[in-house]
């Protein structure tokens, strides 16, 4: 029997302390099937989530990208200053 890696999720700034954490493990199949499941579990992003740039694997894609063999997702609040 052969397992799917699971895929980090990395939280940031505000997304951070929204979830409680600065990582977890996801088995998602896709990027808003993740994006609808921290909603459902961490009602804190709401308002929030929607203004966060999401990088999978470093790159910008859409909800239905499917996470299968993905690293890393990184939520990135909005940053204040420059």
């Amino acid at each position: 029997m052969t397992t799917t890696p699971m895929t980090t999720v990395r939280f940031f700034a505000a997304a951070q302390e929204a979830v409680g954490r600065d990582t977890m493990a996801t088995d998602a199949g896709t990027l808003g099937d993740l994006k609808a499941s921290l909603l459902a579990d961490h009602p804190a992003l709401h308002g929030l989530l929607s203004r966060c740039a999401v990088l999978v694997d470093g790159a910008r894609v859409d909800d239905d990208f499917a996470l299968a063999g993905a690293a890393t997702v990184d939520v990135l609040p909005p940053f204040a200053g420059g």
